[in-house]
């Protein structure tokens, strides 16, 4: 099927084209949100702009990512395509050595102040969202490790499994996975330090934007019981996953059993069409034959009972699960166990089951460190120390940020209100690679008539509607 001949390249006269096209819907998202303004505003790193100012150096960095590279160094590639330069008004963009100098000036307050840039062009992305975005903002909270093999870099350590690096801390919105905080750390520094003072930073800006209500949600290192008193009496919503320690697995195991509830989850799926034959499990099976341990979920079991914490003067409700497991090698069951997983909250309106399931979404946060390290390649460390890691770490988030807002910026009204705003969840919930090829790499020609800069389509996906739908949403507020 794969029939073509006589296949020969030649090089065009006139005509200019590059293949990311989706750049320019990108680069006016950015000016119409008024983000170059405020990064120039905010950020003062360099004392003369001969010839870029603060913004070139950040976009560059975001850029670099969104038009498909990977590393630092692909804006080498990027510096040299004449069609690149002309589709963003330029002569020149930094290289990777220039790009890595700015990143080295970078302090811990000049990062605060980045931030605070991003943010600032974020709350006119939120203020487009229709009224019930503002109902709750529901903060996610973690930490994850950065590996380096490099042995010169200011900063880095030993985790506790090994791995030399950086331990960053993510602060993000789960309603729209935004990250908006990321804190650089070694790697030896446990995942709660300074937590408390990056959720007060996130509460405050959620509610400054307008949100009506905030919810925290973190695992179990994240319980950080002398500040919840505070948190409590500021109407700040929580869930926290908190260790399984010894007085709180006896407290579980006294309670009566009638006060057990089963708890019922959803199905994964909803199955549509007629039912399949279900394949068969290789794991398990080869688990069985080769007579390893193995844990097998019996049932779930829920209750709540009040609890006050050592550092804390007030009563939580602490959510209990109780998961029966038979423990079984081979084909033989050896005996039955119990584990108790803790959840404490100060949400009393909400079902003991409610709370489980909400803390279990906490997980997502997950898929959103998974994107940035393996996707948008943000949680990397190209440079020599931790600031200006962490620099790269926020410029390179903003990859993922700027895509994030594109989504949001899509309208969900008129006629098709309902098929559009379904397109604009799975713009957001997309992956970053997903993302790129769907609204970046878009092959164009580059063309300048007058005071115009036409980005000519030269090819088609199924996307294109919805991205040419936000231009006119964009070109509208111009």
């Amino acid at each position: 099927m794969l029939s073509a001949r006589g296949i020969r390249y030649e090089m065009a006269d006139r005509a200019r084209g590059m293949a990311c096209g989706g750049i320019g819907m990108i680069h006016t998202l950015a000016r119409k949100v008024r983000l170059i303004d405020e990064i120039n505003q905010r950020l003062k790193l360099l004392k003369v702009h001969l010839p870029y100012h603060e913004s070139d150096h950040v976009l560059n960095i975001a850029y670099n990512l969104l038009a498909g590279g990977q590393r630092i160094e692909d804006l080498e590639l990027l510096r040299n395509d004449e069609a690149y330069l002309d589709a963003l008004g330029t002569q020149r963009i930094p290289d990777p050595t220039t790009a890595g100098d700015f990143c080295r000036r970078f302090r811990e307050a000049d990062i605060e102040m980045l931030f605070e840039a991003i943010h600032a062009a974020r709350k006119r992305v939120w203020a487009l969202q229709p009224r019930a975005f503002f109902d709750k903002a529901v903060l996610d909270v973690d930490g994850t490790f950065v590996p380096t093999l490099g042995e010169c870099k200011a900063g880095m350590d030993i985790s506790y499994n090994g791995i030399w690096g950086f331990h960053p801390l993510l602060v993000s919105l789960s309603n729209t996975q935004e990250p908006l905080l990321i804190e650089n750390r070694s790697a030896s520094r446990p995942s709660h330090e300074n937590a408390a003072a990056r959720i007060d930073q996130a509460v405050t800006w959620c509610r400054e934007a307008g949100f009506r209500s905030v919810r925290v949600r973190g695992d179990t290192d994240f319980t950080q019981t002398r500040h919840l008193d505070r948190w409590d009496d500021e109407g700040l919503e929580f869930v926290f996953g908190i260790d399984a320690m010894p007085n709180l697995v006896a407290l579980a195991s006294r309670l009566d059993a009638g006060v057990w509830k089963q708890l019922d989850r959803e199905p994964k799926y909803e199955r549509h069409g007629p039912e399949r034959a279900r394949p068969a499990n290789i794991k398990e099976q080869i688990v069985r034959d080769r007579g390893y341990k193995n844990l097998r979920l019996i049932s779930e079991d829920v209750v709540d009972v009040a609890y006050e914490p050592t550092a804390c003067k007030r009563d939580y409700r602490l959510v209990i699960v109780r998961k029966n497991l038979s423990v079984e090698r081979g084909e033989h069951v050896l005996f039955d166990n119990v584990r108790y997983f803790f959840y404490l909250t100060n949400d009393w309106d909400s079902t003991p089951a409610q709370i489980v399931f909400d803390a279990n979404d906490r997980c997502n946060q997950e898929n959103l460190i998974a994107q940035l390290k393996s996707g948008v390649q943000a949680l990397r460390a190209p440079v020599s120390d931790l600031e200006s890691n962490g620099a790269y770490m926020a410029m390179a988030s903003l990859a993922w940020t700027l895509k994030a807002w594109f989504a949001l910026s899509l309208p969900e009204t008129g006629r098709w209100a309902k098929e559009h705003a379904e397109q604009k969840r799975t713009v957001l919930r997309m992956e970053f690679r997903s993302f790129v090829n769907a609204f970046i790499r878009i092959p164009v020609q580059i063309v300048q008539q007058g005071r115009q800069l036409i980005y000519r389509v030269l090819g088609w996906n199924r996307w294109l509607a919805v991205l040419f739908r936000g231009w006119d949403q964009l070109t509208q507020r111009c």
